[in-house]
């Protein structure tokens, strides 16, 4: 994958070293030069001053090919714009932002982004959700997460019951339209409905095709 990760702290060296380790194409944009020496030596990909947000600074990053992107810096201000812009202004598929300040959520939540939050982040948690890129994180605890996602064509028609796995994946919530609903078994999904549901971390190679690419 071509992945540009925006900050360059502790986190944002730590993904990104992951991320080059792993093979894929990094680039990693910090306004500080300094913060570069973070990435150590087995770091193979390319660093560019600039902020994270800034379009020419973007194309310089080649983020007409990202396939993922990671706003990882201290600032929420800064990783809301910056991810924003990747999303909306270049079609990024896959955009994870980190959420520094918990009171901060809400707006995040509201834009529909990925992210994950900044009291128990780790850049594994991180680097999961670019390689594969599904929902909108709300919550975790432990190996389960709480996410939110709109359903994709593959889920249409089919019930809440007959997708749902036992101990693994439980759909809490279902809204469509102006209509929110907490679904019984029955209850037949349609593409396009949000879901809110908990997922053990197991079982999302199971249900990632009921999860609609933003």
């Amino acid at each position: 994958m071509n992945v540009i990760v925006v900050g360059c702290g502790r986190v944002g060296s730590q993904l990104a070293t992951l991320l080059s380790v792993e093979g894929h194409n990094v680039v990693v944009i910090d306004k500080d030069p300094e913060s570069f020496k973070r990435l150590g030596s087995i770091f193979n990909g390319v660093t560019i001053k600039g902020l994270g947000f800034d379009e020419d600074v973007l194309e310089e990053a080649g983020i007409r090919d990202a396939d993922a992107f990671a706003a990882v810096t201290n600032l929420d201000n800064t990783n809301l714009m910056a991810a924003e812009v990747a999303r909306k202004l270049f079609g990024v598929r896959h955009v994870v932002a980190r959420l520094y300040n918990p009171v901060r959520e809400r707006t995040y939540q509201q834009l529909g982004l990925d992210y994950v939050c900044g009291t128990t982040l780790v850049a594994e948690t991180l680097l999961d959700k670019i390689r594969t890129g599904h929902g909108h994180h709300v919550s975790s605890l432990g190996d389960v997460e709480v996410v939110q996602f709109k359903v994709s064509p593959v889920a249409e028609g089919k019930r809440v019951g007959d997708i749902e796995i036992a101990r693994r994946f439980r759909i809490a919530a279902v809204s469509r339209g102006d209509e929110m609903f907490v679904p019984e078994p029955e209850a037949v999904l349609h593409a396009g409905d949000i879901v809110l549901a908990s997922v053990k971390e197991e079982a999302f190679g199971k249900i990632e095709r009921y999860m609609a690419e933003e």
